[in-house]
């Protein structure tokens, strides 16, 4: 397929298809997030509050296996659509698992908690690689534009991550674990509505191998369809050195992201509960009342940006896929509905307590904040490379780490907790945001830039086995927090992810003249 035809369609200069995905990876975002928001809380919190009563050292565990296994399974995921189901059917078939894993957590049953995370981690295997898969073929000839389109897709990730955060742990912490678990299932199924029903709109890409393979005998010979053809002859005459020089390059950039990722999540554990335990969250008088609209315009603005991203995307595609864009906007408008009853319900007390979950919005909205200002920098004459890039995320996620070490400095172990200001927790997630930015988006398109597009989905699973390897990482370090504060100091334990990154970072960039002649002209 010429996908010259995807970009005839745009919305905001990229193909509408990339809307689709975008508002799709967004519900599923929805549901990982606001479930992870409670995760560690519901298993820490006492039986009597609705939780299980577990040690911190046990649900931090947990936590680690989980998002281990959320990113381990991507390597069977790709696997299994580059070679039987095509990425849309891989994307369908798991929203539809962890649809049924966010059921099953709604029970709040040790046995339902189980089968829900291993549905979660199943599907997700499904989900992840293939719809970033679908974004390389779309951009197969337009390489230029690949960095910007990931970065608006990461924009989309976390909007899904901001609202589920949000919404679910608000719920969760406020109301009930249950109705927090269930209605990130609930968003999960809507979006994958919203994408079965859309589908089409990619053209021929992301079918099964079977079907692809007859749709190329009809379509080759066409106007246009030759250049998809030049594109494989091109790949498939690449000398096998230099596509193994760029696997290296790939392997190597998975290898640092291990560093981010075991640093980057302790955002679902160690850090919230630092916001829970050490955190000062009761606010009252002048600076509750300035909390309330700092929050309120903190959760309406960034959900009417999305909300126009939805418009300009129902104008362009409503007269062909009418029923998706239906779904998408009951979605919307459900979201609006609770968003609403949110901020009533905030301006109607006198006091406020910050929930421990709050902060994990944060790395959304900055997301959404600076997402479009790095796309620029990327596409614009001060693009850095791509080591670079690395060794300044890395930086700046120790950057992050090192104002939580300095602000729980006067934490003192055995006496009385000592709630330090919010502003500690703010600062570190602005850092770490920055970081993500460099990071992960550009880790895809690196990868999509690099791997022959056979292998396509395939890689993108190794890729997440690597980040799957952090996430591990994150938890079991993580689950020494107690042991660390009680031998050091809670400060001593953040030290610990300030100082990794910063020399991980130092390597990477030094390595910038080695990389470059591994990845052969790719930029």
């Amino acid at each position: 397929m010429n996908t010259d035809i995807l970009f005839k369609d745009k919305v905001l200069g990229h193909p509408a298809g990339l809307f689709v995905l975008f508002f799709t990876e967004m519900w599923e975002r929805f549901s990982y997030y606001g479930m992870r928001a409670l995760l560690v809380l519901f298993l820490i919190s006492s039986i009597t509050d609705g939780g299980f009563g577990w040690e911190k050292a046990e649900a931090l565990s947990l936590y680690g296996t989980y998002t281990m296994g959320v990113y381990l399974t991507p390597v069977f995921g790709g696997l299994i659509a580059d070679k039987l189901l095509g990425y849309r059917w891989a994307v369908i078939l798991g929203a539809l698992i962890m649809t049924l894993g966010h059921a099953a957590m709604a029970v709040e049953t040790p046995l339902f908690l189980y089968i829900g995370l291993g549905c979660l981690m199943v599907g997700n295997g499904l989900f992840k690689p293939n719809m970033t898969s679908i974004i390389s073929n779309m951009y197969r000839n337009h390489e230029g534009k690949k960095d910007g389109a990931y970065s608006i897709f990461y924009m989309g990730v976390n909007a899904g991550a901001f609202l589920g955060i949000m919404l679910c742990g608000y719920i969760g912490e406020n109301y009930s674990w249950s109705l927090g678990f269930g209605l990130a299932g609930i968003f999960m199924f809507l979006g994958m509505l919203q994408f079965y029903f859309t589908q089409n709109i990619f053209g021929d890409i992301g079918l099964s191998p079977k079907k692809k393979e007859e749709l190329s005998l009809e379509v080759i010979g066409k106007d246009g369809d030759q250049d998809f053809v030049d594109k494989a002859n091109e790949e498939e005459n690449t000398p096998k050195n230099i596509v193994i020089d760029r696997l290296i390059a790939v392997v190597i950039f998975s290898l640092f992201t291990v560093f981010f990722w075991a640093a980057f999540e302790q955002a679902g554990g160690s850090m919230t509960i630092f916001a829970e335990e050490y955190t000062q969250r009761n606010l009252s008088g002048g600076y509750g009342t300035l909390f309330k609209y700092i929050d309120a315009l903190l959760t309406i603005l960034p959900l009417g940006i999305i909300s126009y991203v939805l418009y300009v995307l129902f104008k362009k595609t409503f007269a062909k896929y009418a029923l998706g864009n239906i779904i998408l906007s009951a979605s919307f408008i459900v979201i609006w509905g609770i968003v609403i009853w949110k901020v009533n319900r905030d301006f109607s007390k006198e006091s406020v307590e910050v929930p421990a979950t709050w902060f994990g919005i944060l790395n959304s909205l900055f997301i959404i904040t600076l997402a479009p200002a790095f796309s620029k920098w990327w596409e614009s004459k001060y693009n850095i490379s791509g080591p670079m890039k690395f060794g300044l995320g890395l930086l700046l996620l120790g950057i992050g780490f090192g104002f939580l070490a300095m602000g729980s400095g006067d934490i003192i172990t055995g006496e009385p907790i000592i709630k330090v200001s919010m502003f500690w927790l703010i600062a570190a997630y602005l850092f770490h945001t920055m970081g993500e930015l460099c990071i992960s988006p550009v880790s895809l398109s690196y990868i999509s830039k690099l791997v022959p597009a056979k292998w396509i989905g395939f890689m993108f699973g190794v890729y997440y086995l690597f980040i799957a390897m952090g996430n591990k990482l994150a938890g079991t370090i993580g689950s020494y927090i107690e042991e660390i504060e009680k031998a050091y100091s809670i400060s001593a334990f953040f030290l610990i992810f300030t100082i990794v990154p910063v020399v991980a970072g130092l390597i990477i960039a030094s390595l910038s003249p080695v990389m470059k002649k591994l990845m052969h002209g790719v930029k």
